[in-house]
């Protein structure tokens, strides 16, 4: 198991607040340092605010993006390649995000496109749609998006990327990369029940070590240990793919029947580990981050309505999707309000990360020559359904 993320999360006064910036980043420093000391392979650090608008209140378009431009020199100065800017609620907000991205190297953010109590912002839901489809024309090759997304239901304190932001005084969570104790959990199992068996004494077991661990540190630099995002996220690596994980139990590939129930196994053990929780800690399947999920994505095992079904009983939403340049603004609005509704109904954290691609369609591969990213067939948006015989 990896650390995938130490992320603390900063109220700043302002955007030029260096000082607390610095501490954050001294904490990480140290945090990271002790867990490898431990034995830990800790791949990133990340630094999360509260949302923008509440340090740059008022501000015209040219003052945000002149006062983020310094924010991200402070974030060259420290060497920081994760800072999170929180979430932008207001259409007007929203609309400025395109125009931060396009400035910027180092900065991610969110929208809000609803919660449970207020139900779906649609106002803010179609700035969301609008913005997406502006970002994969205005950065390169749309990569803008990478550091985007639209967030539904979403609590503070997730550590993952792009949907983290905070609240109140300064504190820590980790997020987790460990689709490796997926595949030596169900490796060694011969039905669903003693798959759920396995995972669950393996991921406890690991789980409440790192528990210790952080405990420890948030005792000893006092500052506050929101939990561990136990969510299962995967690895670039081939050999723990989270969908050749599930087809060790021989249901047939990813995609195929067996695979929603595979899913709500997963979470249901994530969910009853005694360990302090925090963010989506449900299961992840961003397409293009798993090399297996983008090679069932790319021979059309499971599509985009898909996703949303599994969704519904697992993870974050719909993470990393590829989709093609020409997809209309409408057409991202109705993927966006299928999140929302099943973030709002099931009242889970939900959010989407779609990658339309300039001048690609639906069924070309993607082109990202990315570290971050695999490459995977461009899903097509209304995917056709057999007629019945």
């Amino acid at each position: 198991m990896k650390i995938r993320t130490i992320t603390t999360g900063i109220s700043l006064e302002s955007p030029t607040d260096s000082a607390r910036i610095q501490q954050a980043a001294q904490f990480n420093t140290q945090a990271q340092q002790e867990l490898e000391t431990q034995g830990y392979e800790v791949q990133t650090t990340r630094i999360s605010t509260q949302s923008f608008e509440q340090y740059l209140p008022g501000y015209t378009l040219f003052e945000i993006l002149d006062n983020l431009q310094k924010l991200e020199e402070i974030c060259q100065a420290l060497n920081l390649d994760f800072f999170n800017i929180g979430h932008a609620k207001t259409p007007e907000l929203i609309s400025v995000i395109p125009a931060i991205l396009k400035r910027t190297e180092k900065i991610f953010c969110s929208s809000t496109i609803g919660n449970l109590q207020d139900g779906i912002n649609f106002e803010s839901l179609q700035a969301s749609a609008q913005t997406i489809h502006r970002i994969s024309t205005e950065t390169v090759n749309g990569f803008g998006n990478f550091r985007f997304c639209a967030a539904a239901n979403c609590p503070p304190g997730i550590p993952f990327f792009p949907a983290s932001y905070h609240q109140g005084e300064s504190a820590f969570s980790i997020g987790l990369e460990c689709a490796d104790l997926l595949t030596e959990a169900f490796s060694k199992s011969r039905s669903l029940i003693e798959a759920e068996t396995n995972l669950t004494e393996i991921y406890a077991e690991h789980l409440i070590k790192l528990e210790a661990i952080t405990s420890k540190l948030a005792q000893e630099f006092q500052i506050f240990y929101q939990g561990i995002d136990a969510s299962l996220a995967p690895s670039l690596d081939k050999t723990n793919s989270i969908a050749y994980a599930y087809e060790q139990l021989g249901l047939g590939k990813f995609g195929h029947s067996g695979t929603l129930a595979i899913s709500a196994l997963i979470t249901r053990v994530i969910k009853k580990i005694s360990v302090k929780l925090c963010g989506y800690s449900g299961l992840m399947l961003p397409v293009c981050e798993d090399i297996g999920l983008a090679k069932r994505a790319s021979e059309g095992t499971y599509n985009l309505t898909d996703l949303l079904l599994y969704s519904s009983v697992c993870g974050c939403g719909l993470d990393t999707v590829p989709l093609p340049g020409n997809i209309s603004v409408e057409q991202i609005e109705a993927i966006l309000l299928d999140v929302a509704s099943l973030a709002i109904k099931l009242d889970k954290p939900l959010s989407a990360r779609l990658f339309p691609i300039p001048g690609k369609q639906a069924g070309e591969m993607t082109e990202f020559n990315s570290p971050y990213l695999v490459e995977c067939k461009i899903f097509n948006p209304q995917p056709s359904r057999n007629p019945s015989r």
